[in-house]
């Protein structure tokens, strides 16, 4: 048997390579409009056969209208990435955060991948603050060509980047009618953009601009040398802390932080950068383990940044909040029975998974056949999270302040939605970029649009906090104001976790009066 494995590798990279000619070929061809009409039509005919809230923040007869109307501009051939251009923001106008069009990128072999691997990043190697129209670096990692804090990207190859910033906002969504998730949202992904549009390039030129002066930086992607490597290598190990933790390489940070703002350990302080679940019910044990043996009277969770993840994990993280039992979500809605079915069991992969899965298939459907129920004509699929849940015996029973702003998304805004309808809590920060009523997400349908092969991920699920709604199409909004500048950031300021330190620190005195 053995002697077939070089064969059958060979097969699966001719294959491979073969796939990803076809796929770029594909990817740079333009396509009639009459095909890309049919696209459009697609489009709206899948969202409304699955999506099981299309129409919260925008009519039916709006969006029809706008689906309509798009395909009345569209008069001559397109390549994918220049329909996507044109379709997305269509879709940005559903309001719906979680739904999207995958941007058609370019597919690299491995030889190419190696070879980035071997480089730095050129744009990544900055950190990036948006207001308005304007395109701010804030961070520069590697000090490169001196290039200050609160320096300003004018243009990059000559292309002014205010042009960038208002064609990749029309892109982006915030759930609902919220004002503060585009910016941080778009700081992120920003060169994901540029990047799928323009390639991967060896050298970019940026114009400039701090403190009035202008300044024409040519940047380029340089190779990484034997030092960088081993960093690379020594990043990817696994200790038994990074996984705890949740240790991201690519970010050389953790998703999860512990710890005490004081001496006497009495304001404890938990990070929670994403909800990934790796390894959280153990994060969360031992935390709130040290906290209890520590007696913390002040737990101050931060969400900030946090666009969400598992609804495991803020079930669990719940269970250490709440001191009565509780239902974390309402019964969560689909279109129909079948909706779970539609979830691409077989999607991403290899001939080898293919067959394994198909063992496993009659399983899979059995189960998902038998997870909806249907009540008061609506059909509901069953979660762990919309069951009554009891208290961990840990639970914390002191004060909690919550920091939010615009990047807390998804699972950040649920469990904060329902951390502020029960009263458990301070909300510290900026509105969030999550709805305050739910969102739609839970597990995708992954279609592909028929001609370009665009990818449209259909979120199949209503996920919605067990509160009494505040119906105002809104983000949670916070119990305290306070927005964080661009100058906060660069000063590496914190004014949301000082304005909660100096609260707690007035309340100890006044206790000790």
């Amino acid at each position: 048997m053995k002697n077939y494995y070089p064969i059958l590798f060979f097969i699966i990279l001719l294959t491979s390579c073969s796939s990803i000619r076809k796929h770029n070929e594909q990817r740079a061809s333009c396509i009639s409009p009459e095909k890309l009409k049919e696209d459009v039509d697609f489009t709206y005919s899948k969202l409304k056969e699955m999506h099981p809230k299309l129409y919260w923040y925008i009519s039916k007869e709006k969006l029809d209208h706008q689906f309509d109307s798009l395909k009345k501009t569209i008069n001559e051939p397109l390549t994918p990435i220049q329909f996507y251009f044109k379709l997305q923001p269509v879709i940005a106008n559903i309001r719906e955060g979680h739904l999207a069009l995958r941007i058609p990128r370019k597919k690299l072999t491995r030889r190419e991948i190696k070879s980035l691997d071997a480089k730095k990043g050129m744009f990544s190697r900055f950190g990036y603050y948006i207001q308005d129209d304007h395109l701010y670096i804030i961070e520069n990692k590697d000090s490169i060509e001196n290039i200050k804090p609160g320096t300003e990207v004018l243009s990059i190859n000559d292309i002014p980047a205010s042009e960038y910033v208002k064609k990749y906002r029309s892109l982006i969504s915030s759930d609902g009618f919220n004002t503060t998730f585009q910016p941080y949202f778009l700081k992120d992904v920003f060169f994901n953009f540029y990047t799928a549009e323009n390639g991967f390039t060896n050298s970019a030129k940026i114009e400039t601009l701090y403190e009035g002066q202008r300044k024409t930086i040519t940047l380029h992607r340089e190779i990484k040398s034997e030092k960088d490597l081993e960093e690379d290598k020594e990043q990817e190990k696994r200790t038994s802390e990074k996984k705890v933790n949740d240790y991201v390489a690519f970010t050389n940070s953790y998703n999860r932080n512990f710890k005490f703002l004081d001496k006497d350990s009495t304001i404890a302080y938990i990070k929670v950068k994403s909800f990934s679940s790796d390894y959280s019910k153990k994060f969360y044990k031992e935390t709130f383990e040290k906290i209890k043996n520590s007696k913390s009277d002040y737990l101050i969770i931060d969400v900030r940044n946090n666009y969400g993840g598992a609804l495991d994990e803020i079930n669990n993280l719940y269970s250490y909040l709440s001191p009565q039992p509780y239902v974390l979500i309402k019964p969560s809605e689909v279109t129909s029975k079948l909706t779970p079915l539609r979830t691409n069991y077989f999607r991403k992969s290899t001939p080898l998974d293919y067959a394994l899965k198909s063992i496993f298939y009659p399983t899979f459907v059995f189960a998902q056949t038998f997870s909806t129920y249907k009540k008061d004509g609506k059909v509901y699929y069953k979660m762990k999270a919309n069951k009554s849940a009891k208290p961990q015996k840990n639970v914390f029973n002191g004060k909690i302040f919550v920091l939010i702003n615009g990047g807390s998304f998804s699972a950040s805004s649920i469990i904060t939605a329902k951390l502020k309808n029960d009263k458990r809590v301070t909300l510290v920060g900026e509105e969030t970029g999550g709805a305050n009523d739910g969102t739609v997400a839970g597990f995708y349908s992954y279609q592909k649009l028929p001609n370009s092969h665009i990818k449209l991920p259909i979120g199949l699920l209503l996920v919605q906090p067990n509160i009494n709604f505040s119906n105002t199409k809104r983000g949670v909004m916070p119990d305290v104001t306070i927005k964080e500048t661009m100058q906060d950031i660069i000063d590496k300021k914190d004014p949301q976790l000082e304005w909660v330190k100096s609260e707690i620190n007035n309340e100890k005195k006044n206790n000790t009066k």
